[in-house]
């Protein structure tokens, strides 16, 4: 009896293992991204970015050809063959001959330019310079992708925090509108209270709905700035204005500089890196340009070698390839100096040209250089603005949550109408939507301050 017993309980053991193995495997939701996680996404999907970087392997590549342009010769070996059916000269004799022949030859050639107006040296310069421009440019298109990345999800963040602050006002209203119904059954109520009531559960259904809509529009904005197929599922953390509010200054030290001292910190920008870069180019062709009216000094040097036969010829005797290939070897060195006399003006055209070039990236770069100051200057005011803004926005939201609870408890014990309780729930969202409002934007401010104070966004985060 017992063994039958061990036996069931074995088989009932081994028949749940097998259930349960053959039950589907749960997968888990898909996680949430932080806002960190959302730039990086962004970054990595960007076409922007891998044309950069493209960009950026082309200069590279254009620098190691001026390196080896200046440093190393050029280069180059030759051979040919042909037949002669007409009247020729012969390589032996230096006569004429009139019968067919057949030559053939190989010959090995170089060079170097030893000077030319230190073109080759202006030419590396360019190109390291187009190196550090073409980082300097993907670091531009990565820092604008993030901000936009950040706008976008603080955007999602808002729409989603007020939805669930409406869920919280619909919910109280369906309570208030069980409780008014009570109350008309008691007589305490009349139907108009009730359908004043109704009225404003309706009121926030809809802008729950409202709000709700505008969260999945955000959400496919936010997809698209990141490059995210919008048929995959995005859910973002948006913890973010869940933590204690401390500093209303956050992270950045540009305060504690002086207002009117700026340029520094203006020059580590990438768009002025990009003008300053743009600026030494113009230079460095400018020097090229004017340094083309001076002579260049090349040197060359080479060895040929010949083959010839008659192969119509009768009582020819043909003498061995390896013996002429030898014997008819010979090597040459060339020094060339050339002086540029007349060439249409092209040389003074292209100074002038280099001349305006260079004044127009001048120009240019001192007009940036403004441009990024003053956006420095107004993005320390709009970080000192919105963190004041949120001050008192957080300070009025927490009085319209008191003056909202007296008012609920006295609309219950009828002390008020239900006009002015719908004025104190409405003062009430309004004040938490502004509150919330108000803190995205300090942080959005607060991040490009932090970003022009050498912080690129996504290490902020």
């Amino acid at each position: 009896m017992r063994k039958q017993l061990v036996s069931t309980l074995f088989i009932i053991i081994i028949s749940g293992y097998c259930v349960a193995a053959q039950e589907p495997v749960r997968t888990e939701e898909t996680a949430q991204m932080t806002l960190k996680q959302c730039m990086q996404y962004a970054v990595d999907h960007s076409y922007k970015v891998i044309t950069s970087g493209t960009e950026i392997s082309d200069a590279r590549v254009d620098r190691l050809e001026a390196l080896l342009r200046a440093f190393t010769p050029s280069l180059e070996a030759n051979s040919y063959g042909y037949y002669n059916f007409g009247r020729s000269v012969d390589p032996e004799t230096n006569t004429y001959v009139s019968i067919t022949s057949f030559n053939n030859g190989y010959s090995v050639s170089g060079g170097i330019t030893i000077f030319n107006g230190f073109s080759a040296v202006n030419n590396i310069r360019i190109a390291n310079t187009s190196v550090q421009m073409g980082i300097d440019k993907e670091r531009q298109t990565i820092d604008q992708i993030c901000l936009a990345t950040m706008e976008a999800f603080y955007n999602v963040v808002y729409y989603k925090e007020l939805s669930e602050i409406l869920k919280s006002q619909k919910a109280t209203a369906e309570s208030s509108l069980s409780l008014v119904k009570k109350q008309e059954e008691l007589g305490q109520k009349g139907y108009a209270d009730v359908v004043e009531m109704e009225a404003d559960l309706a009121d926030w259904s809809y802008k729950l709905i409202d709000a709700e809509n505008r969260l999945a529009d955000a959400y496919i904005t936010l997809k698209d700035i990141m490059f995210c197929p919008a048929d995959e599922k995005l859910s973002i953390d948006s913890g973010i204005v869940s933590k204690d509010y401390v500093d209303p200054y956050g992270r950045s030290f540009l305060q504690e500089k002086e207002r009117d001292d700026y340029s520094d910190i203006a020059r580590l920008n990438p768009a002025v890196r990009i003008a300053g870069n743009a600026l030494r180019t113009a230079r460095y062709e400018l020097n090229s340009a004017k340094w083309r009216f001076t002579p260049s000094l090349t040197f060359y040097g080479g060895w040929s070698t010949s083959y010839y036969t008659y192969p119509g010829k009768e009582g020819y005797v043909t003498t061995p390839f390896n013996t002429q290939f030898r014997n008819n070897g010979g090597e040459y060195l060339q020094l060339s100096l050339s002086f540029p006399i007349y060439d249409r003006l092209s040389r003074v055209s292209n100074l002038r040209r280099k001349k305006n070039a260079y004044m127009k990236a001048n120009a240019e770069y001192e007009g940036k250089l403004r441009e990024v100051e003053a956006e420095i200057h107004r993005a320390v005011q709009d970080r000192d603005g919105a963190s004041a803004a949120f001050l008192q926005a957080d300070r009025r939201a927490e009085v319209q949550e008191v003056a909202w609870t007296l008012n609920r408890r006295k609309y219950e014990e009828g002390l008020v109408s239900a006009l002015d309780y719908q004025k104190a729930a409405d003062n009430y969202l309004s004040a938490k939507a502004e509150r919330l409002n108000s803190l995205l934007q300090f942080y959005l401010k607060r991040s490009v301050v932090d970003y022009y104070n050498g912080i690129p966004y996504i290490d902020q985060f």
